[in-house]
This record gives C-alpha cells, sequence and structure tokens, in this order.
C-alpha cells in the first residue's frame, strides 16, 4: 500500500510513534501534490477551504484521511474521513475518527493498523471527544487564572500531578496551538453556551 502523508516534522513523528508495519509505502511532503500515484493520502495539515478540498478531490482516491478536529464532514466529500490530529493526540495508539461512508472504514482501519493504530469510530461532532474535552479543561484553567486563582505554571503542575495528565492545561494550549483551542470553543458555544471561550483565553488566541 502506497500512502501520501502531508505533514510537518512534529505530525511527522507523531504519526511514526507506535511504529510502522512493512506493508505501507509512504510518500512524505508538506503540499498537495497536482498528481501523484498512491492508495490513500493522510493530510494532517488540512484546513478547511475550497481550494484545499478541490485539491485533495483531484488526486481522485477512494479514501482521504485529513486532521480536521473542528470541521465536520457535512460539508466534505463521502470519501473523506476526519480524524482528531492535534498535536499531542497523534501520538496514541488509537486513533479518534468519524466516517459518514460506512463502506470505507474497513479500509481506513487496515491503514490505521498499518500504523500500528486501534481505531475508535465516534460519531461526526466538532471536538470529537479528547479534543473537546481537553479544551474545556484549557478553558476552566484560563478561568482560574484570570481569576488570580494561581500562576499558569502552579495550576499546570497541580493538574499533572492530581490527575497525572501527561500535560497540564496551558502546557496543552502550547502544544495544540491555542488559536485552535479558541476556534474549537467557538464552535461549540454556537450550540451551547457553556463552551464560551473565558476572557483571556480569547484575548491570548488572537494576539498570537
Amino acid at each position: 500500500m502506497k500512502i501520501l502523508v502531508v505533514a510537518d516534522d512534529g505530525l511527522k513523528q507523531e504519526l511514526l510513534a507506535q511504529g510502522l508495519q512493512n506493508d505501507i509505502d509512504i510518500d512524505w511532503t508538506t503540499t498537495i501534490p497536482s498528481s501523484t500515484s498512491v492508495d490513500c493520502c493522510i493530510d494532517l495539515l488540512f484546513n478547511y477551504t475550497s481550494e484545499r478540498v478541490e485539491a485533495l478531490q483531484k488526486i481522485q482516491l477512494n479514501i482521504v484521511i485529513i486532521n480536521a478536529v473542528t470541521t465536520t464532514l457535512e460539508s466534505l466529500p463521502e470519501n473523506f474521513i476526519r480524524i482528531n490530529g492535534w498535536p499531542g493526540f497523534l501520538q496514541r495508539n488509537i486513533i479518534e475518527a468519524t466516517a459518514a461512508n460506512e463502506l470505507i472504514k474497513k479500509e481506513a482501519e487496515k491503514i490505521f493498523t498499518s500504523f500500528n493504530r486501534s481505531t475508535e469510530w465516534v460519531p461526526d461532532k466538532a471536538g470529537f471527544i479528547t479534543a473537546t474535552i481537553i479544551s474545556m479543561i484549557i478553558n476552566e484553567a484560563y478561568f482560574a487564572f484570570g481569576e488570580q486563582v494561581s500562576s499558569k505554571e502552579d495550576i499546570d503542575t497541580a493538574m499533572k500531578l492530581g490527575t497525572n495528565y501527561p500535560f497540564g492545561p496551558f502546557e496543552w494550549s502550547k502544544k495544540i496551538g491555542l488559536r485552535k483551542v479558541h476556534e474549537l470553543l467557538t464552535t461549540l458555544t454556537q450550540k451551547n453556551i457553556r463552551y464560551q471561550p473565558a476572557t483571556l483565553l480569547t484575548k491570548e488566541a488572537l494576539t498570537q
């Protein structure tokens, strides 16, 4: 199987964190080529624009896997599969994914298995499950920091010691990118006001 993977160095290392099986050949790139002969494309640098979607469609593949945490499949072609590929999440041994086309799920699972990952199929909702939870934790940390409960460093330390998290909420926000967190929270707020971003989080996100 030959796969085109669009990724930067950081996401490449995370995707390879669980190793790689011998039945897969990868073409690594940072841009979408005008033409290529591959079985699948994994776009870890996906950004939702009509130009990006058209470029991926031009490759004419049965399956396109995109790192799209906030954008849902409602406005995407049927052969697209969303995964949670935020920095820090992609290196896990489980791929959090969603697909509208049931027929391509088995094919996708074979691809994920080549990267020594199991697949957790979840509903097609903005944020998936884990990205939503972590974003809410980050948001609560910003509320606490804004109320001068403690410093960012102490809040990070307390969360790591108290919950055994690999990163504190502010460390997570830096690793993921605060703009991505803000974008997700803003999208989720359209359906439920409880996701309203903290004022300080919004201020920092928009100045980055």
